[in-house]
């Protein structure tokens, strides 16, 4: 705080309305089908580029704001040439008496007062104009600069977070995608004198199987037995079932076992819990498990390798609200090697499971804090005193 108060201290700053220094550019309205495949991001109405584009029509160092949608007011920064659609580019009009980070900087903490200027009927938007209203504080350049300098270092470390975090993904993903490659699995096969690996259907390895359906009056807000239907697979049970009818339906009819692999099978399909064996019940025919000889394929290897599965290609409606129905399970192709060769691939894996968790538990928090700190600091050194 001492340094924030040296660098503020006795600093006059001029107080104007951005259009008096910012030039706003509408971009250039493009579709998907007008897109010609390339590396330029086309910044449109969300977070992220809506495509990629093979020209761009704006230069970096350059800033975006998103013109309409849900993320309309979102700000990103671009130090690589962009494509401009529904968004707008905000860029100082002279760099001496404004920089570009710090007028991204001040657009960053004021992007929830841009985004409430939306109107318009049918898909609001945001237009440069209104944002152009905006009064913004300006010191001197070299107070700027040692602004810019303290706020780069909590967005440079919290980008260097995200992009350790997004690498350690990759890396899993490329490693399961490896280990569970014919090529690899045939590999190891020879070497190891072992069984020749087989593509094998879901059908043909064990009987696809779910609970007995439960009707809605049989369920509550509170109970003994969590009931878990598709929109709570995963996470935290709102219905539940009494006791007595989960031992009645759990000793009558199909139940999984501890270990074997709950799959979902609409909406979000391809999405799996490993059953702890603790008491609980799953909504029919939305998650669905395969009942198997464990002697022939493991259910820690069926767990990798669902994560391999495009699911929607066997989904009834394709994109990305589908069903897979039982029959549509039954036709999914998986290799199976022999059990040995599962083991040893599932060990390998699950090293980078591991260290893919304790990322997760590790990274995000760590993101979470810097986020904070930025905000606390950027709230500190862009706070001067209004104009009367």
């Amino acid at each position: 705080m001492e340094n924030i108060k040296k660098i503020l201290k006795n600093e006059k700053v001029n107080w104007k309305k951005l259009e008096e220094i910012v030039d706003f550019q509408r971009g250039q309205a493009i579709t998907k089908k007008q897109v010609t495949e390339g590396n330029v991001p086309v910044i449109a109405g969300g977070q992220k580029p809506a495509y990629y584009h093979n020209v761009s029509n704006r230069e970096p160092p350059v800033i975006a704001i998103a013109g309409s949608g849900a993320y309309a007011g979102f700000v990103s920064y671009w130090k690589q040439p962009i494509f401009i659609s529904d968004a707008f580019s905000a860029i100082p009009k002279n760099d001496k008496i404004i920089s570009i980070r710090y007028l991204y900087h001040f657009l960053l903490m004021n992007q929830h007062k841009i985004h409430d200027l939306k109107r318009g009927s049918g898909v609001p938007h945001v237009y440069g104009q209104d944002v152009g209203k905006i009064k913004i504080p300006i010191p001197s350049i070299p107070t700027q600069e040692k602004i810019v300098n303290i706020l780069d270092k909590f967005t440079e470390l919290t980008a260097e977070l995200t992009a350790e975090l997004t690498a350690r993904k990759k890396q899993y993903s490329y490693y399961l995608n490896l280990l569970l490659s014919e090529s690899y699995l045939s590999k190891l096969s020879l070497k190891l004198e072992d069984n020749a690996v087989e593509w094998k259907t879901l059908g043909e390895i064990g009987k696809i199987s779910m609970n007995k359906r439960i009707m809605k009056n049989q369920t509550s807000s509170f109970g003994d037995i969590p009931f878990y239907k598709i929109g709570t697979f995963g996470k935290v049970a709102n219905a539940f079932i009494n006791k007595d009818l989960y031992e009645e339906y759990k000793t009558k009819y199909s139940y999984p076992k501890k270990g074997d692999i709950l799959l979902s099978a609409s909406g979000t399909i391809g999405r799996t819990v490993i059953f702890d064996g603790k008491p609980a019940y799953f909504q029919d025919s939305n998650i669905v498990w395969l009942e198997h000889d464990k002697n022939k394929v493991l259910n820690e290897y069926l767990y990798f390798y669902y994560k391999k599965i495009d699911w929607y290609k066997y989904a009834s409606t394709g994109g990305t609200i589908g069903r897979l129905y039982n029959e549509n399970l039954k036709k999914v192709k998986i290799l199976v090697p022999s059990i040995n060769i599962q083991k040893e691939v599932v060990k390998v894996l699950s090293i980078f499971q591991d260290l893919i968790k304790s990322a997760e538990g590790f990274l995000p928090k760590e993101i979470a804090q810097r986020e904070k700190q930025y905000s606390y600091y950027r709230e500190q050194l862009l706070n001067f005193q209004k104009e009367e």
